[in-house]
């Protein structure tokens, strides 16, 4: 089967076995993929948790139909249409476990739903499970454009948030953060950013800051959250260290909790999917939570996929079609 596969001489499209489902797995015919940012990094040969390296077939979300089944996998049958997510993703054929998919709503394509499974999975549980939102209070998504950022900002609004803050450094999809749920637009990259946050909540802070940027807004992001307020650390594209105001986090009283799907059991990943399919689920499927695809790409040109994403202007997710 075709497969876009890391080796020695970087990633490029190749010829590998078909896999066989095992245990729980399910086979899956791969009819379309979403990009995400730690694909890119995994291009380059660096490590993503357990996966990256030599011979690795990368991708992470996808959308098809059950081709096999598992002796013990549940929950579907052979020709269901599907989407998930897990390792082996950029390939005709991947696997996944029975408990880490999502049913594909009849009302979408294949684009459509491989560009949900990882923003609902970890955005549902940063601004939800871990985050604690209620309704009333005040959100602010750092780094909103991308798509788990747009998904994230619909959560919020979903629950009941009275202001949502959506930050990018670009202008042009700053200006479009409001059509997903943005009450306010602000520029991380401007120092008055926060200044902005707290005018927008009466010197008090937000109750809430899911980060995906870090490095140098995590003082700032502790200046723009209340006392007793809470920050979930998804992503850290804006660098792993910086420097800490300890005082401010302590004056503040501040949950700072740190999450991420590569040190998490099978078990806990199941949870996950399924307080998604509890919770949010019938939002999914009337599609009032739903992302813009800015370029599909055939599996022949992924590369100019990837170098789309590179150069970092694309609102919401690229996709990839086997």
């Amino acid at each position: 089967m075709k497969a876009y596969v890391y080796g020695p001489e970087g990633a490029r499209i190749s010829d590998v076995a078909q896999p066989k489902p095992k245990g729980t797995q399910v086979l899956v015919r791969v009819r379309a993929c979403g990009l995400n940012r730690a694909d890119t990094g995994m291009r380059k040969g660096h490590a993503h948790g357990a996966a990256g390296g030599a011979g690795t077939v990368l991708g992470m979300e996808w959308a098809g139909e059950v081709a096999e089944l598992g002796p013990d996998a549940q929950g579907v049958k052979i020709g269901d249409r599907i989407m998930g997510s897990g390792g082996a993703a950029f390939a005709e054929y991947t696997l996944a476990d029975h408990g880490r998919l999502f049913r594909a709503p009849s009302n979408m394509n294949f684009e459509e739903a491989a560009t949900l499974p990882v923003a609902l999975a970890t955005m549902h549980n940063a601004v939800v499970t871990v985050g604690g939102v209620q309704a009333g209070q005040s959100v602010l998504i750092q780094g909103a454009s991308s798509g788990v950022g747009l998904m994230a900002m619909q959560i919020a609004k979903l629950k009941g948030a009275k202001l949502v803050i959506g930050s990018s450094t670009d202008a042009t999809r700053r200006g479009r953060l409001k059509e997903y749920g943005a009450d306010l637009a602000v520029d991380s990259s401007d120092p008055k950013w926060v200044e902005e946050v707290l005018k927008a909540t009466n010197g008090e802070g937000v109750d809430l800051i899911v980060d995906q940027v870090s490095g140098k807004v995590a003082s700032q992001n502790l200046a723009a959250t209340k006392v007793k307020g809470r920050i979930v650390n998804v992503g850290r594209l804006g660098g792993t260290h910086a420097d800490f105001n300890f005082d401010l986090h302590a004056a503040r009283r501040i949950d700072y909790v740190g999450v991420t799907f590569r040190t998490r059991t099978i078990e806990e990943v199941r949870e996950i999917f399924e307080e998604v399919r509890k919770d949010i689920w019938g939002a999914v499927e009337s599609r009032k939570l739903q992302l813009p695809i800015d370029k599909v790409f055939a599996f022949d040109d992924i590369d100019k996929a990837f170098d789309h994403m590179e150069a970092n202007k694309h609102l919401g997710k690229i996709v990839v079609t086997v």
